[in-house]
């Protein structure tokens, strides 16, 4: 949906991914010239602990060049009381005809989620909490966490049935990501973002890309620190996963866990 109250911030769409410095142009604001597209996906496998779907996405500079291409692969994951989580894993690499490509030091990626403005602090009246117990943007930007959370008031249901409930979002950093746990960039105003480049840039190479493992989970009611503590424990103990060539027909690819034999 965007900022709801600056129309240069309509690139904060929800949950996305983006970096403001990749070889010294920026990925972030929908005016840029750059642009990242979809080259193909991998599969959608379905499951009752599990649902996977896989593409492959490539970042373009302003003249058309091909600067990363990038794995990503989801899974959204049932929890009890109707809660879900979206687990995500990317793979940040230079493309094909590319020996590196650099990440700058910046605040801005490489994952963002923007709240609704009722859930935001200054829109609505919600509130963003770390996992240290920390509050409020001035207290918790620019510091290191294993978790952030973004909890307020959403409106449910229609005519007579209308009613406000409490609702949010933890966004968790895995403990194998590099720089774990990353540093935040959070606003008041209904954003928060994984800066994994805010103290350094990052050198994408062919031998050493670069894997990142995020978890979002949509829960009902106020933050709670021992559900997120649990939570995160159970993300930390997960494998990640791996696309591989599909023996099965009809398939080109699949997407397994790790912990999985082959």
């Amino acid at each position: 949906m965007g900022h709801p109250g600056a129309e240069n911030h309509d690139h904060h769409q929800s949950i996305w991914f983006a970096h403001h410095d990749v070889e010294g142009e920026s990925f972030w604001a929908n005016s840029a010239k750059t642009t990242i597209r979809q080259k193909h996906w991998y599969s959608y496998e379905n499951g009752d602990e599990e649902a996977i779907a896989g593409f492959k996405t490539a970042w373009y500079n302003a003249e058309g060049i091909e600067l990363i291409e990038q794995d990503v692969l989801v899974a959204i994951r049932p929890m009890e009381n109707g809660e879900y989580a979206l687990e995500i894993q990317t793979t940040l690499r230079p493309a094909a005809k590319r020996e590196k490509t650099e990440l700058g030091k910046t605040n801005f990626g490489i994952l963002a989620v923007r709240v609704a403005d009722s859930v935001s602090h200054h829109f609505g009246g919600g509130n963003l909490t770390n996992s240290k117990g920390e509050s409020g943007e001035p207290e918790i930007f620019g510091k290191p966490a294993k978790w952030m959370d973004y909890t307020g008031p959403v409106v449910a249901g229609s005519g007579d049935e209308r009613q406000i409930e409490t609702e949010g979002i933890t966004f968790f950093d895995h403990p194998e990501n590099p720089r774990y746990p990353c540093k935040w960039h959070v606003r008041s105003d209904g954003w928060m973002g994984a800066s994994f480049c805010m103290d350094e840039g990052f050198t994408l190479t062919k031998e050493h890309p670069l894997t990142l493992r995020y978890l979002l989970h949509s829960h009902s009611g106020e933050y709670a620190h021992k559900r997120e503590e649990a939570v995160a424990k159970e993300f930390a103990e997960r494998k990640g996963f791996l696309v591989r060539k599909s023996q099965r027909p009809h398939r080109q690819y699949e997407i397994i866990r790790q912990s999985r034999e082959p």
